[in-house]
């Protein structure tokens, strides 16, 4: 069995794109934390082992979210993939300062800018970043 089949078995299982957004989301969500946590045991400075997670999680979030989510693992949309990370950024950012004006504190703030977020981020990857080729196969990355 090759990693296209399966790819496509998981398409054939989980066939919502917004709910293999999700998924996919926690798999990306794990690894991030996987990668801090073990720079800081091998004994990385935490903002040595922050910026290792941040890029390698984005390397890793993009291979998966083209393959599992969009069905598209073309390497040349890395740009508009990064692009789109760094307004996702800044979204979030905003979110959990309006929340904070508002009299939450850092945490209830961080907590419920995730959907908010969450949200944003899908509808700027399938618009901006997968749109262009919605209807073209590349084979997977992975």
């Amino acid at each position: 069995m090759t990693i296209k089949d399966i790819i496509q078995k998981y398409y054939d299982v989980v066939d919502s794109q917004l709910l293999r957004f999700v998924l996919v989301g926690g798999l990306n969500t794990a690894f991030g934390v996987g990668v801090y946590c073990l720079a800081i045991f091998i004994g990385l400075p935490y903002f040595v082992a922050t910026l290792v997670s941040n890029v390698l999680g984005v390397l890793f979030n993009f291979l998966t979210t083209g393959n599992l989510v969009f069905h598209n693992g073309n390497p040349r949309l890395i740009f508009r993939f990064v692009a789109c990370y760094v307004v996702i950024y800044f979204v979030n950012t905003a979110v959990v300062k309006l929340l904070l004006v508002a009299g939450l504190n850092s945490y209830w703030s961080g907590i419920l800018a995730t959907p908010i977020v969450a949200l944003c981020s899908y509808y700027l990857l399938k618009t901006f970043v997968y749109k262009h080729e919605e209807n073209q196969y590349c084979d997977p990355v992975l």
